[in-house]
């Protein structure tokens, strides 16, 4: 199998099945074509809301109101005087960033009818591996939209597009267009496509294409390149290559000045790439189960950071590692928070948060303190910095852009408000996230998408699922 025969594949697939057309940046799909347009950036005030801003100088509000203009947060004080501008009632609510997700395989989301947890054979990486080789562009459109509209209702203003599986220039341009069709701010990271030979470099010519046909934009999206594993895995279906397929890999991303992430299931491979000098403040790596201190030091000295997913990693087994925040945190290493797939649970980062408290608490308690209000930090402010654009979002901070959401507080499994920041670790819930703002666009609000057609999402959502399953004839 190489690039050649995979897009005389993907021609195919277009003839036969849904359509599949090239998607150019300025093009359209058959689903794009249905979106509705994306709300205007206007002018409001969120009025009397708790504020909790995640920016140190500003600190949080009892009470307090929030000014956004044309996409941009122009101030936060107890009260605002901006007569012309909509007020927007925030009176028992929560106003805050917007989560950050570092890490997110939105591709695999429309394969979850087909995922089960209790049956190895029927688990997410047989099914994703089998379905994957037959994704049309449109088929990861619709899978994409899908998870973004997870994304949005529980709150998330920025998601980290961890593509593996872009079987042509047209599948990535098919990602980017339902990014920016569902207003989210993120990161694309161009993957290889579920299948391809470990002993085969990445075409730099179509992430190049897709740099330039995307990048630059109005600062809502970026590129990035995600790494098959290096070294021994725990699953072959994310490719593995060689230490001299990394070099050539990471350095044609470093060639287009593109950040790099990989994942480290299985043995850690650290040393063996700082050894080979790959390491660098431009390198994420995922799920952080089996470090070392000395390697954790080495990352630290590298500026290399760590995307956690605590859900899906607290439920392998105890052979695979534990979740060491705790460690990081300790030795000084960028961490972050992510969902990494919607295939075996929900989006949902409230339980992601409190997971990730209750296994430190069990594992390490006080040794290294973890507070609620660090764990909200983690999953907002110290996302952007993971993805490098804490100058444009992750605080309520005059001047970034408006990414933020509002959680009812007067809900039965919150009420009544105590602290804040332990309402938010320990009771919200994606039900209670009211109002979502991405770039000054509101996306939802009262728990309702303001233009994003959902019926229409699912009934696609549907439509892909049941015939990448009669493509791939699985039973």
């Amino acid at each position: 199998m190489n690039r050649r025969r995979l897009l005389k594949a993907g021609i195919a697939f277009a003839a036969a099945g849904l359509r599949s057309d090239r998607l150019f940046a300025q093009g359209t799909s058959s689903a794009s074509r249905s979106a509705k347009p994306l709300p205007g950036r206007g002018e409001f005030v969120i009025r009397g809301a708790t504020v909790l801003t995640m920016d140190a100088r500003l600190g949080d509000f009892e009470r307090g109101d929030v000014h956004v203009r044309n996409g941009a947060i122009v101030a936060v004080a107890p009260t605002l005087s901006a007569s012309g501008a909509e007020a927007l009632d925030g009176r028992g609510m929560i106003c805050m960033p917007g989560f950050i997700d570092t890490h997110w395989h939105l591709w695999t989301t429309v394969c979850r009818p087909l995922i089960r947890i209790d049956d190895p054979k029927r688990g997410y990486f047989p099914v994703t591996g089998a379905l994957g080789r037959h994704f049309t562009p449109e088929d990861s459109y619709r899978s994409v939209r899908l998870g973004l509209a997870e994304a949005l209702s529980a709150g998330a203003t920025t998601v980290h597009n961890w593509a593996h599986n872009v079987r042509t220039p047209a599948h990535a341009d098919a990602e980017l267009r339902a990014m920016r069709d569902c207003g989210m701010r993120g990161r694309f990271s161009y993957g290889q496509a579920q299948g391809m030979p470990d002993d085969e470099p990445m075409n730099y010519d179509d992430v190049a294409k897709v740099k330039r046909d995307w990048m630059p934009n109005d600062g809502m999206l970026a590129l990035g390149m995600c790494s098959r594993n290096f070294g021994p895995s725990q699953t072959a279906l994310r490719g593995t290559i060689s230490l001299d397929m990394a070099r050539k890999d990471w350095g044609g991303a470093r060639a287009l000045g593109l950040p790099i992430t990989l994942h480290t299931s299985g043995p850690s491979p650290i040393k063996a790439l700082d050894e080979a000098k790959l390491l660098g403040p431009d390198v994420q790596l995922v799920h952080p189960l089996l470090t070392s201190a000395e390697e954790r030091q080495i990352l630290r000295e590298r500026g290399v950071s760590y995307s956690i997913a605590p859900i899906g990693e607290s439920r392998r087994p105890a052979s695979a590692g534990v979740i060491q925040l705790g460690e990081l945190l300790e030795a000084g290493v960028k961490v972050s928070l992510s969902i990494d797939t919607t295939g075996t649970y929900g989006c949902d980062y409230f339980e992601a948060m409190r997971i990730l408290y209750n296994l430190h608490q069990h594992r390490i308690g006080a040794r290294v303190p973890l507070t609620s209000k660090r764990l909200v930090q983690l999953a907002t402010l110290d996302g952007a910095l993971d993805l490098g654009i804490a100058e444009r979002t992750g605080s309520l901070t005059p001047g970034k852009r408006a990414d933020l959401i509002l959680v009812r507080t007067g809900d039965v499994n919150i009420a009544p408000l105590g602290d804040p920041y332990e309402a938010l670790i320990s009771f919200a819930q994606p039900r209670n996230v009211d109002t979502v703002m991405v770039d000054g666009r509101i996306l939802r609000r009262g728990g309702e998408f303001t233009a994003l057609d959902y019926a229409g999402v699912l009934k696609e959502a549907n439509e892909t699922a049941a015939a990448l399953r009669q493509r791939a004839n699985w039973t």
